[in-house]
């Protein structure tokens, strides 16, 4: 951030090593009171949350709260985060490519939440921090010791799927590629573990809304191909059994096992009806992500996983056409 020279408020906290509720009710009258956060403002605020050991639990809501409002409303165009902006906010909170507090975490997932649009590599780093904390045992995460490595459990699903519905505001339809590395990633280290069932279920929704997105094949908007209510409901919480049925049973089963009213297959079938000229004129996967996925499921070198079946029995279902670099893969769930 360079030199910081503190306003007198602030230079006092940072001297005494400690904030009181009555310290962020007087920083609350200081910041907000022309309605204007500056940048300056706001790089106060980040130097008195990594310098104060104590501090009160009004801060961090205040704090998110601030910077937020610098990072998204002050910067022009209001609530569309520049590449400049994200970049400085990543520099920010980032020691040796982690951010080191919970606090500083939320602020990253509120300020992509707050946005109307903001640049991918922002919700990558997002989820880059949830992967830290699940493969290496790293990060803000892991205070507390309730986070196991190697395993990935319900609080940290929310977490991803929170990451990933806020990056889809205003136009941020597809997952991004970015995003499906991190989720491949954090598959394949965790594939022996016993992971919560709601896993397979982000795993697949977002997979496979990212490799069929683009085509020209008019996919759910991320809030609907991710809610985590549709699609898989079916599964009940014998998820296992729900696997078993879909890979054993053909297009059938397929269809049986996850089909229901008002359900993501439906919302597809809805959208793609509307489409259908454009539909019959374009692959759904094209090359270099038909390309991307084989290499990225083993490139058929290894079993399959039962996520990675259900994904590929979802592909093959509802793409109009297949390339033929995932036939192979394809071939192993008909």
């Amino acid at each position: 951030m360079g030199e910081l020279i503190m306003s007198a408020p602030v230079a006092g906290l940072t001297s005494k090593d400690k904030i009181t509720a009555e310290d962020v009710a007087m920083l609350r009258r200081e910041v907000f009171a022309d309605g204007v956060v500056s940048r300056d403002e706001a790089e106060e605020l980040f130097a008195l949350d990594q310098t104060a050991r104590d501090k009160c639990g009004e801060w961090a809501p205040f704090f998110v709260e601030a910077v937020t409002d610098y990072i998204v409303h002050q910067e022009k165009p209001e609530g569309y985060i520049s590449e400049q902006n994200a970049d400085w906010l990543i520099r920010t909170v980032s020691r040796d490519g982690m951010v080191d507090s919970r606090t500083e975490l939320e602020l990253l997932v509120h300020v992509l939440e707050e946005a109307k649009s903001s640049p991918g590599q922002l919700s990558a780093y997002a989820l880059e921090q949830v992967a830290h904390a699940v493969i290496d045992g790293k990060g803000p995460l892991m205070l507390g010791g309730e986070l196991v490595p190697g395993l990935i459990a319900k609080a940290e699903v929310d977490l991803l799927r929170r990451i990933l519905h806020a990056f889809g505001g205003d136009g941020n339809i597809a997952i991004t590629k970015a995003e499906a590395e991190v989720l491949f990633r954090i598959n394949d280290r965790t594939a022996a573990a016993d992971n919560d069932p709601s896993w397979n279920e982000l795993f697949v929704k977002a997979i496979a809304n990212y490799v069929m997105c683009s085509a020209g094949y008019e996919p759910p908007t991320r809030e609907t191909a991710l809610r985590r209510e549709n699609f898989l409901d079916e599964a009940g919480p014998a998820l296992g059994g729900f696997f078993s049925r879909m890979v054993s049973g053909g297009f059938a089963a397929i269809l049986e096992a996850y089909h229901s009213p008002g359900d993501i297959e439906a919302e597809w079938e809805a959208r793609n009806r509307a489409a259908e000229a454009l539909a019959r004129r374009a692959e759904t996967i094209d090359a270099d992500e038909a390309k991307w996925l084989a290499e990225r499921i083993g490139g058929g070198q290894r079993p399959l996983r039962d996520n990675e079946r259900v994904l590929l029995a979802l592909i093959r279902h509802a793409s109009p056409e297949i390339h033929p670099a995932l036939k192979p893969l394809l071939d192993k769930v008909a």
